[in-house]
């Protein structure tokens, strides 16, 4: 089943068609350890009516006082790719730890403000010159620390500033419209199917430009593993939303630029588009 945020409220995409419903507290509605069966009775309760399509133009993205957070080189792919870009720095073996350490690499992405959503823009720094698209599976986690849906994101970030020394990364993470989510959240009582495909690709000019897939089963770490250390001595009223890393990674001779539109999509949850401011 499938939830979006709305200018109205949520629209529900279920086996039986789209349904609307006025729920103003998205905060409230969302963090439920069973958000499934929520939905299901919302349905049959007759507050839930049919309507004809989506209009992507009343999507926003689906988060609310939710912090987004982040977690780094999960992937083989992740883990080589920083090495690349701080190897001049000395700072390669920082990631090469990390990878094989107990302990993940998370950090905090963004508050609500700084995250835009489906067909929103998103920003690169003006301060940097080496700039890529991280395509993310997002966890949707309650205050509990349960899973409870899974949407995309976009962990937009900056190579160059993160290579020059990675106690940058703050500052290669976090600005304006640094990340995109979206464009809903897939709610299922099941983990995901490690067959599930994450596949990115860039325009230029209506021209493709890079395009890469990977299967989440290429993980090294586990969604649960990952929720269980970013909730670790940090409480998150109002639940909370995990980006659990990217396996691909653009060449170094690749930098996005203005008007560059960023599809990222996965399957059973669909496609999230951005273009770069």
């Amino acid at each position: 089943m499938k939830l979006y945020k709305t200018k109205k409220g949520i629209l529900i995409e279920s086996k039986d068609g789209l349904f609307e419903a006025d729920i103003q507290d998205w905060d409230n509605f969302i963090n439920d350890d069973n958000l499934l069966n929520k939905i299901t009775l919302l349905l049959t309760s007759g507050n839930a009516f049919k309507t004809d399509s989506i209009v992507e133009s009343q999507i926003i993205a689906p988060v609310g006082k939710q912090e987004l957070w982040a977690c780094g080189v999960t992937y083989l792919r992740s883990k080589v790719g920083r090495q690349e870009e701080s190897k001049v720095s000395g700072g390669a073996d920082f990631y090469a730890k990390v990878y094989e350490a107990v302990r993940p690499e998370v950090f905090f992405k963004a508050s609500a403000h700084r995250i835009v959503g489906h067909n929103n823009k998103v920003n690169i720094r003006k301060d940097s010159t080496w700039d890529v698209p991280e395509p993310e599976l997002t966890l949707v986690v309650t205050s509990s620390g349960k899973i409870i849906g899974y949407t995309i994101g976009n962990d937009m970030s900056s190579r160059s500033i993160e290579g020059e020394n990675p106690l940058y990364l703050p500052q290669a993470k976090t600005y304006d419209a640094c990340a995109a989510v979206g464009p809903c959240i897939y709610v299922t009582e099941q983990p995901l199917d490690s067959n599930t495909m994450i596949q990115l690709e860039i325009k230029r000019n209506n021209v493709v430009v890079f395009s890469d897939k990977i299967a989440i089963s290429q993980m090294k770490r586990t969604p649960q593993e990952l929720v269980s250390f970013v909730y670790r001595e940090c409480s998150f009223p109002d639940g909370c939303l995990i980006m659990t890393g990217t396996g691909i990674v653009p060449g170094s001779d690749f930098t996005l630029q203005s008007g560059d539109e960023i599809e990222i999509t996965i399957d059973n949850i669909g496609k999230l588009v951005n273009v770069v401011a």
